[in-house]
């Protein structure tokens, strides 16, 4: 992997350039998701990555902060709903993280 300059960086090099919002576990695993499907609700997140409904409103808060989830609050009937949709910067950063992580760990030696 390269710096802008085109010099080619080493290992920790490249580990300090990872997301380290995306890199958490439990926003990793909102993202990775997230990255699959158009959107999907809170209930079904929830579901989904074992989170507690205060753990994953935290997570969620990061990424949006971050921009890189978009949350929408609706009423379906009488009933609340929120869904969640990757953005633009979102799906950026998560290919970003992969292709970082991808380097990384394809220039250990075997």
């Amino acid at each position: 992997m390269s710096n802008k300059d085109g010099k080619t960086l080493d290992d920790s090099q490249i580990l300090a350039t990872v997301d380290k919002v995306i890199h958490e576990p439990a926003r990793l695993t909102i993202m990775a998701h997230l990255y699959v499907v158009e959107s999907t609700d809170f209930l079904f997140m929830m579901r989904q990555t074992g989170l507690t409904f205060g753990n994953l409103s935290a997570h969620m808060s990061k990424l949006e902060t971050a921009g890189y989830i978009k949350i929408v609050k609706e009423f379906v009937g009488k009933k609340p709903h929120t869904l969640l949709v990757l953005t633009k910067k979102g799906r950026i950063a998560f290919e970003e993280y992969r292709k970082n992580m991808k380097q990384f760990f394809n220039d250990l030696p075997s």
